[in-house]
């Protein structure tokens, strides 16, 4: 492809030689004398003056480069648009493999590829399009809209719902029993039934052993556009609003609420029934135990805001310091208040 068939494609102002033959799309460091790569990060700027890359995608304000750039607005979406262009991931034919096992009352939509021992139990509905990879299994009464893409060995339990364009990775486990017990009479954990469906809504990712559990009663919900990340847990009755991003190893208690545009970066937590209003960010490891109000940028476990915290990480760095300090002005606080209790002639010259 010429870079400015490129340019065009992605709706980029193009500095450099349309003419320019392109194979492919590579990181900055990487990236060769055919290939394309991207700043998005100011960090990486001093990486695009020296890059052998043909043309780096970067906002319509950078610097001039010895490079040919493509400029636009967001350099890292058309990053991904421009990897599209050159990478096609496997193509999946209609058809069901021989191997697979489909209940009589079971409702396929067209084009599905249904692949070798997928199970798909009774009164399932698959809508148009759907990709089933082998070892995937439905349970009883699932309904999934148009364009599932089940990867290998995901499954989705009895009665969840899933809209169209849903995406589960290797290991997904949509509608797993919630975690919940009851201490009986005799002192021993008494397992509660979790009779609540899972409900994915439109365009949700749920990346690979990423667990979503079922509620007791109710159901767990996933809104429109969401993204769950590897090894996250959404624990029972949670609801989780539309493009929020749970990164890896976060994991929600039972009951929490988070809302609409919101991120919760690597290994946060959130107690059961809280509240996060739209908007919100926590930094990696951070945890609430409390509801917090939408927009904020929360950091720490326990967490508060962001500023405070940078500002008390920063006071904690440097203890050791003023602890020495203070060691110092007590000490010579005492030896003051030693000499001035002295009686006359004593502790040094009147």
């Amino acid at each position: 492809m010429k870079l400015g068939e490129l340019a065009t494609h992605l709706g980029a102002e193009l500095r450099g030689d349309p003419e320019l033959e392109v194979t492919g799309v590579k990181g900055i460091e990487e990236a060769g004398a055919t290939e394309v790569t991207f700043v998005a990060n100011p960090r990486y700027t001093a990486l695009a003056r020296t890059t052998r890359a043909a043309a780096v995608l970067v906002e319509p304000g950078f610097q001039q480069i010895a490079a040919a750039t493509l400029r636009l607005p967001n350099p890292y979406l058309a990053f991904s648009r421009a990897l599209a262009l050159f990478y096609q991931p496997p193509a999946y034919a209609p058809g069901i493999h021989p191997t697979a096992v489909i209940d009589p009352t079971a409702e396929i939509g067209a084009g599905a590829h249904i692949g070798a021992y997928v199970v798909i139990g009774p009164n399932v509905r698959l809508g148009d399009h759907a990709t089933l990879l082998p070892h995937v299994v439905l349970y009883p009464g699932v309904q999934a809209g148009d364009h599932l893409f089940a990867h290998a060995h995901s499954v989705v339990r009895e009665n969840c719902v899933l809209g169209d364009h849903v995406t589960l990775e290797n290991g997904a486990i949509v509608g797993s029993d919630g975690f919940g017990f009851a201490k009986n009479e005799q002192g021993r954990w008494e397992k509660i039934p979790q009779s609540g469906p899972v409900r994915l809504g439109n365009r949700v990712d749920v990346q690979a052993n990423a667990c979503i559990d079922r509620a007791t009663v109710g159901s767990t919900e996933i809104g429109d556009g969401s993204k769950v990340d590897n090894l996250v847990q959404v624990g029972h009755g949670s609801k989780v609003g539309e493009n929020t991003l749970l990164c890896a190893q976060t994991g929600l208690a039972g009951s929490s609420v988070i809302g609409n545009n919101v991120i919760l970066a690597g290994q946060t937590g959130i107690a059961g029934h809280c509240t996060v209003g739209d908007g919100v960010i926590l930094t990696a490891q951070s945890a609430v135990s409390h509801d917090v109000p939408p927009g904020k940028v929360i950091s720490g476990s326990p967490g508060f805001d962001n500023r405070v915290w940078l500002r008390a990480v920063t006071i904690f760095q440097r203890l050791p310091e003023l602890l020495k300090r203070l060691d110092r002005v007590e000490k010579k606080l005492a030896a003051q208040t030693s000499s001035e209790g002295d009686p006359p002639g004593k502790g040094g010259p009147d």
